[in-house]
């Protein structure tokens, strides 16, 4: 009995293991995407539908400011693509010879918007409303290395505002943390970007900053130079540019 239980044990190991094996060897292309954390929620889906169309191709992602993506890039890190919110941190691994520039294109543009948690009393309609006197934590990207961090200094620097606001200010290692603190009531205010306040059912949207106030919300890609795998990376780049993956991005709220 003992040694028909063991077959049979060992017969569901083989079967699980071949399984696995099987399902791994259809994935024999892999890009690794270093992309803005903004970009999230959008991409897993855009990587649903291209790897149902792409069924030999794996891509997996490596999410976080573009700022600390683009020093991972000058410290060797792999990488086939890079998806930046900032066209600051892409001149910066351009200027490096990191990346492809025949394959740099802007491939989405997004807004600068106040929120509060949507059980907030608080009401404005401008960012200009926003009285020192009457918040408590005010969550921010860090500006040295969070794009949506720069844009916010950008527009408080515009309105006089920012060293009055300097002292309520709890810093975000990434626009996602920035929302979290909101959305966790660990903050009266945050600044994110539309498409982040978008997917959210914990916040609610004050105010969006005038573009004027701040530099050009631009998301540039581009292949990296000593990608793995750089068709793949272009052809992931091409989908993203194309009229498909421009209307998934419309549904995350980018513009």
């Amino acid at each position: 009995m003992k040694s028909i239980s063991q077959f049979f044990f060992f017969a569901v190991i083989l079967i699980f293991v071949t399984g696995c094996t099987s399902k791994d060897e259809t994935k024999d292309v892999e890009i690794m995407v270093s992309a803005a954390a903004s970009l999230t929620d959008a991409l897993n889906n855009l990587k649903n539908v291209y790897e149902e169309n792409n069924e030999n191709v794996l891509v997996t992602f490596n999410f976080g400011s573009s700022g600390k993506l683009a020093t991972q890039l000058e410290q060797g890190a792999p990488s086939d693509l890079f998806l930046s919110a900032s066209v600051k941190d892409m001149d910066k691994v351009t200027s490096l010879g990191l990346i492809n520039e025949a394959s740099k294109v802007n491939f989405t543009r997004n807004a600068l918007v106040l929120i509060t948690h949507t059980d907030s009393d608080l009401q404005m309609t401008s960012f200009e409303d926003i009285d020192p006197d009457n918040i408590g934590h005010f969550a921010v990207g860090e500006p040295e290395s969070v794009p949506v961090g720069r844009y916010t200094k950008d527009v408080f620097d515009h309105l006089g505002m920012w060293n009055a606001l300097k002292s309520h200010m709890v810093m975000g290692s990434d626009v996602r943390q920035v929302l979290t603190h909101v959305e966790m009531g660990n903050a009266d205010l945050g600044v994110v970007y539309s498409s982040d306040a978008f997917i959210s059912d914990k916040v609610k949207v004050l105010a969006e900053a005038d573009p004027a106030w701040h530099a050009p919300i631009v998301y540039p890609g581009a292949v990296i130079s000593e990608a793995k795998q750089p068709q793949a990376a272009q052809d992931f780049l091409d989908f993203l540019t194309s009229d498909e993956g421009k209307n998934v991005l419309k549904e995350y709220g980018f513009k």
